[in-house]
């Protein structure tokens, strides 16, 4: 995904339901403390990185003096960045929810130990306060001030970028500032030059992709909607070289997503459709007769995630989780997109 200052600045949480949806905040209070001796969250890059690390976010630039070796990782995608860079958060939050260590099959074994998991919306912040963290990441996030001025009172805080806020924050740009953060800038540039070189590999496989029109469509127990531009699934496309339903974009507003009726159903129509449940059954797409009378669908040219973990990945948008997804998306795209 492009870097925010390319993004169109529209984002309020419309689809997002169940297990990919909340995101709205709640807030706590607590106090603060600090612990240098214990390296358990510790990079395992070299200990000697670009200190003092300096991190524009939309809350000012957050200094970060030495290498942080206690971390928090609690924005969306933040933990498996963070791994992904070399180092080992000592908290993290579960946004999905993967269970178990919080992260996708992605990052599966990735940890030494296993983070104390924090909550989401609602971080408990005299749990964030007891495991006495020395940098706390909230890259992708609300972008909340009383949070942020909550959590800048336990430890330095990089928060979400300037027009970052409801979760608006690439994966490239999220790499790159928790990179900094952690005294590891290069590293940073290198993750995000491999994972880049791949969408470039994936694309030229597949000169089919190039302007052929998409729509990345949701329905949950709501109802239908589509994603706009600026997004996670839509930027991931866009790499591939489709587009995105230009009748979709029309109909964009500030949130990152627009609601369809039932009696709208020809919005899904395009090159390619692409459905995702969100806490009810596939069947409950599938199966729709006016889901089924769409054109695209009648074609053939259209595809439901019912897997749940290539729903995920496609979801985390974190520089971990787009790989995977390139490798099982990609194919399923083929598929369905005519020559």
């Amino acid at each position: 995904m492009n870097p925010s200052a390319s993004r169109r600045p529209r984002r309020t949480p419309v689809l997002m339901a169940g297990a990919v949806a909340a995101l709205l905040v709640g807030v706590s209070a607590c106090g603060t403390s600090d612990d240098s001796s214990d390296t358990s969250g510790s990079p395992s890059a070299a200990s000697e990185g670009a200190f003092p690390a300096k991190v524009a976010t939309k809350f000012g630039e957050v200094t970060v003096d030495k290498q942080p070796k206690r971390i928090v990782a609690l924005g969306w995608g933040d933990a498996e960045t963070v791994l992904a860079l070399g180092g080992q958060p000592v908290g993290a939050s579960d946004w999905l929810p993967f269970g178990g260590e919080g992260v996708g099959p992605w990052a599966k074994g990735m940890y030494d130990k296993a983070p104390e998991l924090i909550g989401t919306m609602e971080p408990e912040f005299e749990k964030i306060a007891s495991l006495q963290p020395d940098l706390i990441l909230d890259t992708k996030s609300s972008g909340d001030q009383t949070r942020y001025d909550t959590l800048k009172k336990i430890a330095p805080t990089v928060g979400v970028p300037k027009d970052g806020d409801q979760y608006k924050i690439s994966w490239e740009q999220q790499t790159t500032m928790i990179a900094a953060a952690m005294g590891v800038p290069e590293r940073g540039k290198e993750l995000i030059a491999e994972t880049e070189k791949k969408f470039e590999t994936a694309a030229k496989a597949h000169p089919e992709f190039k302007d052929a029109a998409i729509v990345l469509g949701s329905r949950t127990s709501e109802g239908y909607g589509a994603y706009v531009g600026g997004t996670g699934r839509v930027d991931f496309v866009e790499r591939l070289g489709f587009t995105n339903s230009p009748a979709v974009e029309a109909k964009a507003g500030e949130g990152f997503s627009v609601s369809i009726s039932k009696e709208n159903l020809e919005l899904l129509d395009a090159d390619l459709t692409v459905m995702t449940p969100i806490g009810i059954p596939a069947t409950d797409i599938s199966n729709d007769p006016l889901y089924k009378a769409v054109p695209s669908v009648k074609a053939g040219n259209s595809l439901i995630f019912d897997d749940q973990i290539i729903s995920q990945a496609f979801a985390t948008d974190s520089v971990l989780s787009v790989s995977y997804a390139l490798e099982k998306v990609v194919p399923l795209f083929a598929e369905k997109v005519k020559k």
